[in-house]
């Protein structure tokens, strides 16, 4: 980040912890962007996402004194948004259904087309798998936590978190397969 930049995050930041509406306007079309990319990822549906958006920017705001302006606000902001999203996720489970264990049984078949496709595709796919996996899809390939910090944050087994993983890539696996057999049927 430039200092330019720097100094008007800084600007917006101290207009925010004023209450400033404006300020709090601009810091949120500012992020909006990468704010919605974070929360794609742990939403079924652009809907869910954009409903997990706002109730992190609530957060954001409420609890900026809390910010550390010593660390890049950004961290401070996605790990806001990731938990935001986690919320969602153990306040809605009891609504979700859980899949059935047959349709989510691991394939063999070593077909990859994981470089074919773009990144919206990709999150389509990822928001079609049910909360649980793509819950611990998203903290584990994505964010980058391991299965015991996963257990922790999501309170399941750490065996659960890395069955959890293995179903998320085989329904991606059969979803990425199935999509390839589509595109090929209608050139035929």
């Amino acid at each position: 980040m430039s200092v330019t930049e720097s100094k008007g995050l800084e600007t917006l930041l101290q207009g925010c912890l004023k209450e400033d509406r404006e300020a709090q306007r601009k810091l949120y079309k500012h992020f909006f962007g990468y704010a919605m990319s974070v929360c794609a990822r742990y939403s079924k549906n652009m809907e869910e996402a954009k409903e997990v958006l706002n109730d992190g920017f609530m957060k954001v705001f409420t609890r900026l004194k809390q910010y550390d302006p010593q660390k890049p606000f950004k961290w401070w902001l996605r790990r806001i948004m990731i938990n935001t999203a986690l919320d969602n996720y153990r306040h809605n489970l009891k609504n979700y259904h859980l899949q059935d264990l047959e349709a989510a049984a691991p394939t063999s078949d070593p077909y990859d087309v994981v470089q074919q496709i773009n990144y919206e595709y990709l999150i389509s796919l990822v928001q079609k798998l049910s909360p649980g996996y793509r819950a611990v899809f998203n903290l584990y390939v994505i964010d980058g936590y391991t299965h015991e910090e996963i257990a922790v944050i999501l309170g399941i087994a750490v065996g659960t978190s890395k069955s959890n993983l293995a179903k998320a890539r085989a329904n991606l696996r059969e979803a990425l397969k199935k999509s390839r057999i589509e595109e090929f049927k209608q050139y035929v």
